[in-house]
């Protein structure tokens, strides 16, 4: 299984909002097409699918930062409100939108309601963690699962990291982009 931290973050979302779009129960309501998502918001999202997206985000939230309640994710999407020629100030996120999408994602058996100590909120259930385990998996391309393809048909395959010798040597790349290390010659008799 592969750590969702191991895979960039927006790839990551959109993959699992395509993954969203196949659950019966995610689906946004009439009005997600007339809304902002918060008042610091000048305009509606230009997205079609932004609900899906956002339904992805807060499950990365949760599996980052779980139990969380919808407060600290109105705070986590919230951001500065643009008040004309007066200072800005920070605002908070629309709590509906959040309050709907994790209402959904119960429905669907990804998310349920928990009490850990003095802290309540909402976590992933073992289903909505596998699931956005399994996403990360197919991006990262681990070994045991189908590599993403690239344009030419050929599957793609991890960049290897070229290691450099900091300690009395010098660094040359040969015509095919290679580096090579060869030693330093003391000019002035003197150790490094």
């Amino acid at each position: 299984m592969v750590d969702l931290f191991n895979v960039e973050p927006t790839r990551l979302i959109e993959a699992l909002a395509e993954e969203l779009k196949k659950i019966s129960e995610i689906k946004p309501p009439k009005w997600a097409g007339y809304v902002k998502t918060g008042c610091s918001r000048e305009r509606t999202p230009t997205r079609d699918d932004w609900w899906y997206i956002r339904a992805a985000a807060i499950m990365r939230s949760l599996y980052k930062l779980g139990p969380i309640g919808i407060s600290k994710l109105r705070t986590k999407y919230g951001g500065k409100c643009n008040s004309g020629h007066k200072s800005a100030h920070f605002r908070k996120g629309s709590g509906s939108i959040i309050r709907k999408i994790l209402q959904q994602l119960e429905a669907s058996g990804l998310v349920k309601k928990t009490r850990v100590g003095v802290h309540s909120g909402r976590v992933l259930t073992p289903e909505g963690i596998k699931r956005i385990s399994e996403v990360a998996t197919l991006l990262s391309g681990a070994p045991g699962h189908a590599a993403k393809k690239t344009g030419k048909g050929e599957a793609k395959k991890p960049e290897k990291r070229q290691t450099k010798k900091k300690v009395g040597t010098k660094e040359k790349a040969d015509e095919n982009g290679q580096v090579q290390a060869s030693e330093q010659k003391e000019a002035t008799g003197k150790a490094w």
